[in-house]
């Protein structure tokens, strides 16, 4: 997940408010990032990244610009691919044979027309962030995501991190609360378990902590078990029965590649 604005000339991450970047919420140009995945997926063929993007770039095609001039644009997954109404997606397996290893998702609606990259609404429900997102007695939408339960979306996003970032929580909080969240989100998303989860120092537990909670998670999407290890050897599924892992940073939200098996 990744905040991205017009700032200097060129396109930025930057965590801010108003649709503005400054100085202050400054990260760094998004370049950077762009080519450290690049240089991700040529190593690692048989990955699937996802890029979720808080877009507020407003220059004339600027992150199309940006991902042809960092050679993203040859693992495209295309938007006429995308399953609509809750359809399945397509077997990993085929979406490494195509090349087709990048999934983008933009917030801007106009974009997945003019730029052929997805609008994310079309594709997914989101949970709300921050202490909302918290609760483990209930799992509310986020505000611009239809509502949780709603199937026509056929992928879910699980927020749970605190505004702003404490760090010092996150060992106890990744340790018992998450996995409660989850299991209160997968109820209200219809019984369908996240296949993206978002949180803050993944690497901060007292035990296994994010890492357990994704184990569960792969285990459940994968073969109902809640282990991902007990379940042995399968034929590729569809993407929508992995889940992804997304870590916060400074500013701009960072999208890890999937650790799954």
């Amino acid at each position: 997940m990744l905040d991205v604005y017009d700032f200097r000339e060129d396109i930025w991450l930057c965590h801010s408010l108003g649709g503005m970047c400054w100085d202050a919420t400054a990260f760094e140009p998004a370049i950077g990032t762009m080519r450290e995945i690049e240089a991700f997926l040529v190593m690692n063929p048989s990955e699937v990244v996802t890029l979720i993007l808080e877009d507020h770039v407003k220059s004339n095609r600027g992150l199309s610009k940006l991902f042809i001039k960092t050679g993203l644009t040859k693992y495209w997954f295309p938007v006429s691919r995308m399953p609509r109404n809750g359809e399945d997606w397509p077997r990993v397996n085929d979406m490494i044979k195509l090349n087709q290893c990048l999934l983008v998702f933009t917030s801007n609606r106009f974009k997945e027309s003019s730029e052929g990259i997805a609008y994310q609404w079309n594709y997914m429900v989101e949970n709300m962030y921050g202490e909302v997102g918290m609760n483990s007695r209930a799992c509310r939408n986020h505000s611009e995501s239809a509502v949780l339960g709603d199937r026509t979306k056929s992928l879910v996003l699980v927020n749970y991190f605190r505004m702003p970032p404490v760090q010092g929580t996150s060992c106890m909080e990744h340790s018992r609360g998450l996995m409660e969240v989850l299991h209160t989100c997968h109820a209200a998303a219809g019984n369908r378990w996240a296949n993206f989860l978002a949180v803050d120092y993944y690497k901060r537990s007292n035990g296994r902590g994010v890492f357990q909670v994704m184990d569960m998670l792969n285990g459940m999407l994968i073969c109902g078990h809640d282990d991902v290890h007990a379940c042995g050897r399968r034929t590729s599924p569809p993407l929508s029965c992995w889940v992804a892992l997304t870590a916060t940073r400074v500013a701009g939200r960072e999208m890890h590649h999937t650790s799954l098996m």
